[in-house]
Formats: structure tokens, sequence, C-alpha cells
């Protein structure tokens, strides 16, 4: 059975739900400064014997009465227990505070997205980022990355890096089954990928092609790794129609790249890689897509990450449905040769030739 083929709530439990997400955006807030206040570490560290109010307002600083209003909507949350006057930390507050991708997910909510989705609606209407202009005054987020807040742009990075980190180890044997000698890594934001390419395979060359202010990210960070020498980089808009991608490569990549672009743009973006292709060129493409999760909530995760494309990013992209991804490659001339799902856990990587 597919995910998201019943309704297996009772009435109850679904309009209990309800108020959850009635109330969802006081709770995130009131966890976060939980977390950030340093209550429920001190919850946690006092184990199984508990700890009352009046202790933990003697460890963090802040008033009585802020303290007391916070624990107590952390119990309605659900991150504590409370016994004869003593709060315990539940399964769910040890996560809240120890999870590293809860962290993570909470961190770039709160510093990048939350702000501009009191527009969600404007830009849901007008198909552009309507909520983009809470961080600054771009067309689109990508070309503002460099120029976000510091705390704001770290928490967009280690987002972004989270889950790409975790799929880089298993995707490179896959890609360097065919021993490359010259791989364009499309989109190469931070380098990330070229660097562990390049200490993966000491003979490979590597390009990367992206926006100027994302290749003077990229190159920085290059020269700290010491493997610039080996690293070509290509500046280029993808936006433009009439920007080509260049030639001369064994193997292309994307990752988590494609859900930048609305299907359109993906279709144009693919036919210019097929263009630079030759018959023996393997272009790879990374993604999470929805619908090849292992469980609901990593699906729920990526519908919801959809909604900052729409708000934030772009206007019009998303995190896609396998067969939106898989129709666009056909559109664009390209056939798929292999599809690996739960590699680094949630990405999927489709191996594509030309047609």
């Amino acid at each position: 059975m597919s995910l998201f083929s019943q309704d297996n709530k009772s009435a109850f439990d679904a309009k209990a739900e309800a108020q959850r997400i009635a109330y969802a955006p006081v709770a995130f807030q009131a966890c976060r400064v939980l977390r950030t206040e340093g209550i429920l570490e001190a919850v946690q560290k006092s184990g199984s014997a508990g700890i009352t109010l009046a202790e933990v307002v003697a460890k963090v600083s802040l008033p009585r009465y802020g303290v007391k209003v916070l624990m107590e909507a952390g119990l309605g949350v659900g991150l504590f227990c409370l016994n004869e006057g003593r709060y315990t930390i539940t399964k769910l507050g040890y996560f809240m505070l120890r999870d590293p991708m809860t962290r993570i997910n909470m961190d770039v909510v709160h510093d990048v997205f939350y702000s501009g989705f009191f527009d969600l609606d404007k830009a849901v209407r007008e198909g552009k980022p309507a909520g983009l202009k809470s961080l600054g005054d771009w067309p689109t987020i990508y070309e503002g990355l460099s120029s976000l807040e510091p705390q704001a742009r770290e928490s967009w990075l280690a987002w972004d890096h989270y889950y790409s980190d975790q799929a880089f180890p298993a995707a490179l044997p896959i890609v360097f089954a065919n021993r490359p000698k010259r791989l364009l890594d499309v989109g190469g934001n931070t380098g990330k990928f070229a660097i562990q390419c390049a200490k993966h395979n000491a003979d490979v060359r590597i390009t990367i092609a992206d926006l100027d202010k994302q290749l003077a990210l990229a190159k920085a960070n290059l020269q700290q790794h010491g493997v610039a020498d080996r690293v070509d980089l290509h500046a280029v808009n993808l936006l433009d129609e009439s920007a080509t991608l260049p030639g001369g490569h064994d193997a292309i990549w994307m990752s988590q790249f494609l859900d930048c672009f609305s299907e359109q743009q993906i279709v144009s973006i693919l036919r210019r890689a097929a263009a630079a292709m030759s018959p023996d060129t393997r272009l790879y493409i990374l993604e999470l897509l929805w619908d090849r999760q292992p469980n609901e909530t990593a699906a729920f995760c990526l519908q919801q990450i959809s909604l900052y494309f729409t708000c934030l990013a772009n206007g019009n992209s998303q995190m896609y449905h396998s067969s939106d991804l898989l129709g666009c490659i056909q559109q664009a001339g390209l056939v798929v040769e292999e599809q690996r799902d739960q590699v680094g856990l949630y990405h999927t990587l489709i191996t594509c030739r030309k047609a």
C-alpha cells in the first residue's frame, strides 16, 4: 500500500490533531526556547529523579514566570512528564534536545523560513517567492545565499548539507564505478561534492557549474581542502535558456539541484545537459523524492519543504514526486538506466544516458 492512501485517524484523533496544528507555530517557538535557554537540558540531566520548577529556575537565566509558562506548554506538547511536582523528560523531549536532524530542521525554520511564511498565501497566488523579502531583496534565494545574515546562512547551509552529507559516501562508488576522468558538477554550491570526488579519486578532474557568487564560496573551500588545482569553475545562470553546459565530461552530477526549478525549467536544463553529453556520458541525478521515502514522516518533511520553495526560494519549484521528475527526464531526450532508492537513507539516485 502506498503512502497516504488511507485515512486511518478516528474523528476524535483528527480533531485533536487539528488543534495541535492550529497552535503549531506557538508550540514550535516554545520548544525552541525550552531548548535554547537550557530548560530541556536541565530536565534531561535530572534523570529519573526529576526536577522541580524552583530547581530549574535556579539553573537558567529566566524569571520564574517565564520558566513556568514554558514548562507547562512543554507538558502539553509532550516534552515532559510531571509527577508530585517533579518534571522528567520524555522520549519526545530527548529527541527535541539531542537529535541532530531535529535541531537542524528547527534552526532553519526559525532563522530562515518563519517570518516569510506569513506571505505564503500571496506566494501561492502569484507564483513568486513573496516571503523572500523577509531575508533580502533578491529575485530568488540563490542569488542571496552569500549575503544572508550570518545566523540564517549558517542554519541554511547546515540544513542543506545535512541530507546530502549522508548520501554522498553512498553515491560516490556508484558514480566512479565507470572510472570517469572528467566530471561536471552542475549546481555545485559550496564545492562539497567536488571536494569529496577529488579525495575519492586522485585522477579525476572536476568542473563546477554554478552562479558567480556560489563559485566564490566554492573556490575558498576548494583552496582550503587543497584540491583547487583539479577543479575548474564555470559560471552559468541556467535560468537563462541560452546558457549552455560545457562538454567533454564522462559524468555529469546534479545533487539536490533540480528541485530548485519548475518542471519546464528542469526539462530545459536537462536538454542542455543532454546536448553536452556523448553516448558514453552518464548523468547522475541525486534527489529527495517524497513518494520514495521509507516512512510517512520523511515524506511529510519533504512535502512541507516544498512550501519553502514556493514562499522563499523561487516561487515555482518543489520536492518532486518521482513521476514528475521521470517525466521531465523523458521529455528532455534522456533514458533512465538505473534508479536506486534510500541512497544515504532518503535520496534516490537516477542514472541517465542520451536516448
